[in-house]
């Protein structure tokens, strides 16, 4: 009985793979209390054991419990006595840096001792990451992916990495298999380096010699597309931080850089480790490592030829760094300070200029030096590039122009605050002065408590204007006030300009009306001789209209201009209707009368 119980904690232990490792749930309620209490119990031991070797051999890698499948092909490989097989032990593998291979047997031993009364049983495999990847070169990836799925009791980022890319790998197959030639992991994995944060490098081949319905550039692009949307749903799948950097290569082009020999497929083809292959990877690591892959003249010739070109492309780029990205990086900007003050956009020249004419010289807001770092980017290197008369410029020139560009974008932030707060300053103040002379248009000239009082007893108390306006005018006084004080937000600002424009708009349309009924009593019609006349009185003016012609009155009727007539109506003086100008007018047409 007890030997089945002992059995039965074997398996489950065995099988934690699927159950417990990082992403995945722990097992449910389908397990005993019973069983529970045994497995925590293994669990403790196997975390014994863990920290025993870790302390003496500091330099491990990795430590993990082999699933079934991987543990069958381990026993066949090491030739695991048939007595031992049948006890079901639990198959550990541990995993040391390649330096240490020479000692494998004896860290081997000495872990074997350490687990010798251990129960559950344990087998203990030491490997290198040179024999985990061996096992890929022998085609055998379906123990590679074993491997990967491991419980880890102890895991520097080997077994992780090697998970996400088995994982992402499975779902790649799983969606476009004939179209995957070559599925090969390389750098810090393959080295044995790889930590709990490394990129994990995947190199994906794509087979597009039987591609018949879309252009091969279409197809790598598609399917280019689908493999970095499994990048994510593989890392957190596997429960690892290592984040995939897949590249795709289309296999007819792929090809043509072997030929070629080109240096980073060489890399690539010499350090790679395929997780999966469809004859296309291997027999190429085969020809390379036997030196029948080898360099043409002309390649060698190119490759060389990109040499003599280095100083040339450096000189061009440097030149692009300042014409491009530093010169549009500060004219822009300051073109759209500009704007924000109100101008339109300049040109390169007319922009230096009108930089200083208004922050400089008129707002004096701005000092000069930064006016000379915007000159000397614009005009000396930037014209002086569209004149020719700039060829190259040097490292020490381009690192100089870049540390003042910056101060200068630094500087042009604090510019556009203060731009804006002038702007606000002038926007209130405006406001305010627009305000009140619409105001003393209508009650004359008075203090603003005085205005604020009229304006409330005419206006609101009568019904002439609905009652919020009284509030939005107490608002535009008391915006006046608190922008003085520096405690006015921008948003705050743009809301007082929204309600003031309504009561000005409102005032605008009652001056209106007022004048134009003032206008009305100081119009006349008269019959004189037969015919009609237009009699106006413009403050203490009178003008007859007679078809068309202006006439003044004064002691008599003079000649005079529409001009006159419209100038003296827009000086809005109060009308006086004087007796004597009738006395004129019967003098000078007879008898006349009143048309209404």
């Amino acid at each position: 009985m007890e030997e089945k119980k002992e059995e039965n904690l074997q398996n489950e232990v065995k099988d934690m793979k699927i159950d417990y490792h990082p992403g995945q749930k722990p097992l449910g309620n389908e397990i005993s209390e019973e069983m529970k209490k045994e497995m925590e119990k293994t669990r403790e031991k196997l975390d014994k054991f863990k920290k025993q070797v870790l302390k003496k051999y500091p330099f491990i890698l990795a430590i993990g419990i082999l699933p079934p499948q991987a543990s069958e092909k381990f026993e066949e490989e090491e030739e695991v006595p048939e007595e031992e097989a049948k006890q079901k032990p639990v198959h550990v593998l541990v995993i040391i840096p390649e330096e240490h291979f020479k000692d494998m047997a004896k860290i081997k031993n000495d872990i074997v001792t350490m687990v010798k009364e251990n129960k559950p049983k344990l087998w203990i495999h030491v490997k290198t990451p040179v024999d985990l990847f061996n096992y890929c070169l022998d085609s055998k990836y379906d123990v590679a992916e074993a491997i990967a799925m491991s419980f880890p009791l102890f895991d520097n980022g080997l077994l992780g990495a090697l998970r996400v890319a088995e994982i992402h790998k499975s779902l790649c197959l799983r969606k476009f298999e004939k179209y995957v030639a070559s599925y090969v992991i390389a750098g810090s994995l393959v080295r044995g380096t790889a930590s709990k944060t490394s990129d994990v490098d995947v190199y994906i081949v794509i087979d597009d010699t039987d591609v018949k319905r879309m252009p091969r550039l279409e197809l790598k692009e598609k399917l280019r597309s689908i493999i970095y949307q499994y990048v994510a749903e593989a890392s957190e799948l596997a429960g690892v931080k290592n984040k995939l950097s897949p590249q795709v290569y289309i296999l007819t082009d792929f090809w043509e850089s072997v030929k070629d020999a080109h240096p980073v497929i060489f890399t690539f083809i010499r350090d790679g480790i395929p997780l999966y292959d469809r004859g296309t990877f291997l027999p190429w690591k085969l020809l390379l490592k036997m030196g029948r892959i080898k360099p043409s003249q002309e390649a060698i010739d190119m490759f060389m030829s990109m040499g003599d070109k280095v100083s040339e492309t450096v000189k061009r780029r440097l030149l692009d760094i300042v014409v491009g990205d530093i010169f549009w990086g500060v004219s822009t900007p300051s073109q759209a300070l500009l704007m924000l003050y109100g101008l339109p956009p300049p040109n390169v020249y007319e922009l230096v200029k009108q930089m200083k004419e208004v922050f400089v010289d008129k707002e004096k807001i701005l000092e000069q030096k930064y006016i000379d770092i915007l000159d000397k980017i614009c005009i000396k290197y930037f014209k002086g590039y569209e004149h020719e008369k700039i060829k190259e410029v040097k490292g020490v020139e381009v690192d100089k122009l870049l540390k003042n560009s910056e101060d200068y974008l630094k500087r042009l932030k604090k510019l556009r605050e203060q731009i804006e707060k002038r702007t606000q300053e002038k926007t209130i103040e405006q406001i305010y002065k627009d305000v009140f002379q619409l105001l003393e248009g209508v009650f004359g000239k008075k203090t603003e408590g005085q205005i604020l009082g009229l304006f409330e007893e005419e206006f609101i108390k009568k019904g002439k204007m609905p009652e919020n306006y009284l509030h939005i005018l107490k608002e535009i006084i008391k915006a006046r006030e608190q922008f003085a004080k520096g405690k006015l937000a921008k948003h705050e600002v743009e809301d007082v300009r929204k309600n003031a424009s309504m009561l000005i708009n409102h005032l605008i349309e009652y001056n209106q009306r007022c004048d134009l009924v003032s206008l009305q009593k100081g119009r006349f019609r008269i019959k004189a001789q037969n015919k009609i006349y237009e009699l106006i009185f413009t403050g203490d003016k009178a003008f007859l209209i007679d078809a068309g012609s202006v006439s003044r009155i004064t002691e008599k009727i003079e000649k005079s201009s529409a001009e006159e007539l419209t100038n003296s109506m827009a000086e809005k003086k109060e009308i006086n209707i004087d007796n004597k100008v009738f006395d004129v007018l019967k003098k000078e047409l007879g008898n006349f009368t009143i048309i209404l």
